[in-house]
């Protein structure tokens, strides 16, 4: 099941694999962000890989198109199966790293391109008054996914309340992964845009990232157990 991601949030390798191990979480689809990798570097990509997990590496591009294109062309050479930009870099940005991951794609392998709309630990309030912009939030989420969209991306990073309005504008091949997911009855830490995987699944998320919810758990293999269970009530409601 490659629908649920689960993000490995540890400072190193070892607390990583310690995690993995002793929790019987081997080969379960993994998010590896900057925490990780900027510790470990591409080494972390191959261990995983050889442990058969899929990986979505979320380092969140955004600079000038060129240093996009050309750090995304040594990216592809890692082929993870997601990889994600800023969609406030712009479309050209977008574009750029878009032809920097064919061009340094190997073996066939084919990296899906997504791009962060805007974080989860964002609200309206936030918007307005640090970033000074007037859209409403969904609104503006969905301006960024229809700029994504039109780069030749394969999708964006949202929360699971802008899904529905982005299927919409975009159709319902347009890839949402969604992160701020919260197992029912769990805290909900520094994110404001959150859902749990049941309410994600009737929105329409085509994949999911849960962390926190899952690797600080008591019993971490039961609540990745739990949240697949979620998922797929969602499905049948």
């Amino acid at each position: 099941m490659k629908d649920i991601y689960l993000a490995l949030d540890f400072p190193n390798w070892q607390e990583t694999e310690s995690f993995i191990m002793q929790n019987k979480l081997q080969g379960v689809p993994v998010k590896v962000g900057m925490e990780l990798f900027y510790r470990e570097g591409p080494d972390i990509i191959k261990k995983l890989k050889e442990n058969n997990h899929s990986i979505f590496l979320d380092l969140k591009l955004h600079d000038i198109p060129t240093t996009v294109y050309k750090a995304m062309k040594n990216i592809a050479r890692l082929q993870v199966d997601i990889v994600n930009v800023h969609s406030l870099g712009g479309v050209e940005m977008m574009k750029r790293a878009k032809e920097g991951l064919l061009a340094g794609t190997q073996l066939q392998h084919k990296t899906k391109l997504i791009s962060v709309t805007l974080l989860t630990s964002l609200n309206n309030d936030m918007l307005t008054n640090e970033l000074l912009i007037n859209d409403q939030l969904e609104d503006y989420v969905v301006h960024l996914a229809k700029l994504t969209k039109a780069s030749g991306c394969d999708g964006v990073v949202c929360s699971v309340h802008e899904v529905p309005a982005i299927k919409n504008a975009c159709g319902s091949s347009f890839l949402t992964v969604t992160p701020g997911i919260r197992l029912t009855d769990t805290d909900h830490h520094d994110q404001t845009r959150i859902a749990t995987p049941k309410i994600a699944r009737k929105c329409g998320s085509d994949k999911l990232v849960i962390g926190r919810s899952i690797t600080t758990a008591k019993k971490p293999y039961q609540a990745y157990k739990q949240a697949i269970k979620e998922w797929n009530n969602g499905l049948k409601s």
